[in-house]
């Protein structure tokens, strides 16, 4: 375990040269450096997060969706039938001509009657239009809190103004209480969410969330442990800006306020555009990569780190041109944000690492 250890936290990797762990260990009184174990911190506080989350569905984002007439009225369900539930479970949730005749004639049912089954099993299985709304409120309050509070933290902040700051000193770089306390909420609301998966009702994305978040989770970590935590923050900071926005117009669409929608996407996506595809590469990368290079030097943690930041721009390039197509589509058909419209944008952009 030793042998591992050592391996894994080889100086050589994570520092650059002729700095080593030791350096970082005793830093002058008042000063304090960037610690793998303070992330630790994170994993209570997730589930602190995931108990507020609870009671905010409940007693305040369940009271405002019956306000606006959404009930959290359970679906029609399926009669109960160990054949057809056998099928469903282990076979095909959408059977074809082949499987509804056969069971048809197993069953002695109609066609018709086997579809209206699969139909209504399926249903079963898909969350409310109450329970979506209660989470995009969940989620829209936490967004706007941690953009807020990560934009003005970041205001006071002089690598905001200047990202050569990001680098100065580096690594002896003191991790401030603000920068820290914005480090490890982000950190434990993506924890969170890992722990709401296995409780929340099972969707098709299951996996792919899940690793989304790992993902998260696995650059944030990384980015604090070898103190790049302040361009990090400003990483975080460009992808809080649309999150909110995106399930603000979800919350609009749940209403059916359908011209808030609209107006509430297309916003959300002049800043998913320029956030992504401007401020990220200008004022993000432009630091990683350059200034970091003649300041600091690279070193093979900086080498990976910039890897995965340029792999977060690629994606960012192939979800704007998926949204912008989706958007012209909708505009030449003359209709508005439906409900699939939206939902295959929240799939697209919840993908994006953070």
């Amino acid at each position: 375990m030793a042998a591992l250890s050592a391996w894994f936290w080889n100086e050589r990797f994570w520092l650059p040269h002729n700095v080593t762990w030791a350096d970082l260990a005793d830093p002058a009184p008042g000063v304090e450096y960037p610690k793998a174990g303070h992330l630790f911190a994170a994993l209570p506080l997730a589930l602190g997060i995931f108990a507020v989350r609870i009671i905010f569905e409940r007693f305040i984002a369940g009271p405002c969706a019956r306000t606006l007439h959404l009930q959290p009225g359970v679906a029609r369900r399926a009669q109960p039938n160990a054949v057809l539930e056998k099928v469903f479970r282990s076979i095909t949730k959408n059977p074809d001509t082949r499987h509804l005749d056969g069971l048809s004639k197993q069953l002695d049912w109609e066609v018709r009657k086997v579809q209206r089954w699969f139909r209504h099993r399926r249903n079963q299985d898909k969350p409310s239009t109450h329970t979506k709304f209660c989470e995009s409120m969940w989620r829209f309050t936490f967004y706007l809190g941690i953009f807020t509070y990560g934009f003005q933290f970041l205001w006071q902040s002089p690598w905001m103004w200047d990202t050569r700051h990001c680098w100065y000193g580096y690594p002896y770089q003191v991790m401030t209480p603000g920068l820290y306390h914005y480090y490890v909420t982000e950190l434990a609301f993506y924890w969170s969410l890992m722990f709401s998966q296995f409780t929340d009702i099972k969707r098709k994305d299951f996996l792919i969330m899940f690793i989304h978040h790992l993902a998260t989770v696995g650059l944030i970590s990384f980015s604090y442990v070898n103190n790049m935590a302040r361009v990090g923050s400003l990483v975080m900071c460009v992808h809080d800006a649309s999150d909110f926005l995106l399930e603000a117009a979800k919350l609009a669409n749940y209403a059916k306020y359908q011209r808030l929608c609209d107006f509430l996407f297309i916003v959300f996506s002049v800043v998913f555009f320029i956030t992504r595809l401007v401020i990220y590469p200008v004022w993000v990368l432009n630091s990683t990569m350059f200034e970091s290079w003649a300041i600091v030097g690279p070193f093979p943690s900086w080498w990976l780190f910039n890897f995965l930041l340029l792999v977060l721009q690629l994606l960012h390039i192939i979800w704007s041109y998926l949204i912008a197509r989706i958007a012209i589509k909708a505009m030449l058909r003359g209709k508005p944000c439906s409900l699939l419209f939206l939902h295959l944008l929240f799939f697209v952009h919840s993908l994006c690492c953070d």
